[in-house]
């Protein structure tokens, strides 16, 4: 274990420095127990002892002073915070004040003060870029399905028009809360009167890949991952959290087409898929994109997440063609995890760029919400089971990639 350095500066100072490090770790989607490990790591190079609980909505903080006599120093913070989301760019510049503090290059004051510069408020065109994010998103997951040129320009447009919604609803507590729903609601309402008014549609599927962005699918992965950790009570919040996101987005959209039925429209549904195969190669560098944005990585890792995010997919396209797709999601969890542990040992920077990215399209988030509009629309429990079983075994296949990965190549740093 590193040995912890000098510090000159007072007790206080440095509880606040880690109180604030770990209010950011825990915006930008960090995972209970990397963040805990992550705190309890600087917290010891710091001179300070500290014992981390967090979960997706806070964290209890105990610090001590291992100079001191036990009980005489104990400072505990407890920190009610919303559920974090993942920030590439920051997480890697948080990651880099910390290494520069710890390593006497930065003093604590100057830390703490770089650590508050990260909550500037995005400029407009990084909201716009967030955006056009989701269109894109939606576009290339539509392209990957093979969807006809209607359906993928439907969900790109339904994806722009939630991308709106997401931007106005983060300032406005009230509508926040509702959000998906109401994102679901309009989605449903576009892809139906595009249905009944332009042309035919693959109409779940659409509504499903407009919504990509949404789905809680990394939130259900980091829910097992945190429960096979033995992070019990963070992980149950996390999946609790993950199901009640794809609630009120099925609640949305079936509210969306009983209100169609009722208006007498009839949107025409068809199943088809005629894309050629350089349909599904262009979507994937689309989608790979599109994910570097809305992961808001630093410009110089655009090739780095993309890259990472492609691999991922082929890895699992490739593979689960021929031994099944369990095998193929499996296979591709433990090479991008074992890249992403051996990146952050060979640039001391955070694994989590090339991990996020990596697993994104392997999550199960649109088939659990196919699963659930299937039990609605059909009142059809065995469909629904089944639907369900997928997911359980694509999460299962993801875990274990991601156990195994973890053993291969051990990660040098918790992020």
């Amino acid at each position: 274990m590193t040995q912890p350095v000098p510090i000159t500066a007072s007790y206080a100072a440095r509880i606040a420095f880690m109180v604030e490090l770990a209010e950011h770790l825990h915006a930008y989607g960090t995972t209970s127990q990397r963040l805990e490990a992550a705190i309890v790591s600087v917290a010891h190079r710091l001179g300070l002892e500290c014992e981390p609980w967090a979960n997706p909505t806070g964290m209890i903080l105990t610090f001590s002073d291992p100079q001191r006599p036990p009980g005489d120093s104990d400072s505990t913070r407890v920190i009610r915070l919303p559920p974090g989301d993942t920030d590439l760019y920051r997480l890697c510049e948080a990651d880099r004040i910390t290494e520069e503090v710890v390593a006497g290059r930065l003093g604590l004051s100057e830390g703490h003060a770089a650590l508050r510069a990260l909550e500037r408020e995005p400029s407009l065109r990084g909201h716009l870029m967030q955006v056009a994010g989701f269109g894109l998103a939606a576009a290339g997951v539509a392209g990957l399905l093979r969807l006809p040129w209607l359906d993928i320009a439907t969900a790109a447009l339904i994806g722009l028009v939630v991308g709106l919604l997401d931007w106005f609803a983060r300032k406005r507590p009230r509508l926040k809360e509702a959000g998906d729903a109401v994102a679901a609601i309009v989605a449903g309402s576009i892809a139906v009167c595009v249905a009944s008014l332009v042309g035919p549609l693959n109409l779940n599927t659409v509504v499903i890949a407009s919504m990509i962005v949404l789905m809680p699918g990394l939130a259900l992965t980091n829910a097992f991952s945190e429960l096979t950790s033995q992070h019990l009570v963070s992980g149950t919040a996390r999946f609790a959290g993950a199901v009640a996101t794809l609630l009120k987005l099925t609640v949305g959209v079936m509210i969306a087409l009983t209100v169609a039925q009722l208006a007498g429209l009839e949107p025409q549904v068809r199943a088809l898929r005629p894309q050629p195969d350089w349909v599904e190669y262009v979507s994937v560098l689309l989608a790979a994109y599109a994910f570097a944005v809305l992961f808001r990585a630093d410009r110089r890792d655009y090739l780095l997440v993309m890259l990472a995010a492609i691999t991922g997919y082929t890895i699992s396209r490739v593979v689960g063609t021929t031994l099944g797709s369990p095998i193929g999601v499996f296979l591709s969890a433990m090479v991008i995890t074992v890249a992403g542990n051996g990146y952050a040992q060979w640039r001391n920077r955070p694994g989590a760029v090339i991990r996020v990215p990596g697993i994104i399209m392997l999550v199960p988030g649109s088939i659990s919400l196919r699963s659930l509009l299937t039990l609605m629309q059909q009142q059809d429990v065995g469909a629904g089971q089944e639907a369900a079983m997928t997911v359980l075994n694509v999460l299962l296949a993801l875990i274990a990639g991601l156990l195994i990965g973890n053993l291969v190549t051990p990660a040098r740093r918790s992020l």
